[in-house]
């Protein structure tokens, strides 16, 4: 089970999620200027179609009251469903924008994928359908008092982890990804694999100066790829994503071409950086144990004790 712990960083608000392990996952949190502008582009996005939604009713109007009386009363039909249509389409517009893109999009909508926020779980785990449903619902009392959004602005001022009454509900947060993009050479050009439950993805091949890693991160590639087994494609997939990609920026690894490896995916080259620093340590052990030893120099067991002099 994942513990939570806030953490005020220098710069910018930082959510840490430890691990059963000990190993802490870093989630940099959205502020509430970013947050706002991704809002203010998605009620855009809404105010632009339904201004093309009514345009388009009174449009139907202009041909209805153009038309002989004789062809009146079959217009009349379909302008009711016509109506009957718009109202449910602008149901959905109002109230389903934010739960169908936040679903489908895991975690954004328009405005947040402009700005490269993202919603998820307070313990750093993909938000879930009813997370998603229940922090819009709750949207409504967010905006209930004006001006635009005052009791959530309220509400990510006062709180620890900038939460609007929505995200306390759905224990849900809403993060920041990092504007840089990890190094992506050739190899990143072919197709991405995504995985079924029960497939072990072939490795990804690369060179690069894995002694950067920490033990830390090796525990934490180590735990991904133990737990990837039991998760589904998606949060499989966006797991392996979250681990891999500050270590790529880290290492900056070299791929080898496209053409010699089957396709990309974020575990394959966990399993491979796993593997390389899994023989490196073998390699170092054995260099320790065949150490050839002097008057001077204690030898040094398999288990780096000092034995006794020549």
């Amino acid at each position: 089970m994942f513990t939570m712990s806030g953490a005020a960083d220098p710069i910018e608000d930082v959510l840490i999620v430890e691990t059963p392990e000990r190993v802490e996952l870093h989630f940099p949190l959205a502020s509430l200027g970013n947050r706002f502008l991704a809002c203010a582009i998605d009620h855009t996005l809404q105010f632009l179609v339904l201004l093309a939604t009514l345009a388009a009713g009174d449009y139907l109007d202009l041909i209805i009251n153009s038309v002989d009386a004789g062809e009146l009363d079959s217009l009349r039909g379909v302008s009711l469903w016509f109506k009957a249509f718009v109202t449910l389409f602008l149901f959905l517009l109002f109230f389903g924008y934010f739960v169908i893109f936040e679903a489908f999009w895991n975690g954004q909508t328009p405005g947040k994928r402009w700005l490269r926020l993202r919603v998820i779980q307070e313990d750093g785990r993909p938000a879930t359908f009813f997370s998603i449903m229940a922090r819009n619902v709750i949207r409504l009392a967010d905006m209930m008092i004006p001006p635009f959004y005052s009791v959530g602005m309220v509400a990510i001022f006062a709180s620890r982890h900038s939460k609007r009454l929505g995200d306390f509900v759905a224990h849900t947060v809403v993060v920041r990804e990092s504007s840089a993009e990890p190094v992506r050479p050739d190899q990143f050009a072919s197709p991405t694999l995504f995985p079924a439950p029960d497939e072990e993805l072939p490795r990804v091949l690369f060179t690069g100066d894995v002694g950067q890693i920490t033990p830390a991160e090796q525990m934490l590639i180590a735990t991904c790829l133990r737990r990837s087994a039991t998760l589904a494609s998606a949060p499989r997939e966006w797991l392996a994503w979250r681990v891999a990609t500050p270590l790529i920026r880290k290492i900056k690894p070299v791929f080898e071409r496209p053409d010699e490896q089957k396709g990309f995916s974020y575990e394959g080259f966990l399993r491979e950086l796993l593997s390389k620093m899994n023989a490196g340590g073998e390699a170092s052990r054995t260099r320790l144990t065949t150490q050839p030893t002097t008057p001077d120099t204690p030898s040094v067991s398999a288990t780096g004790g000092p034995g006794e002099e020549a």
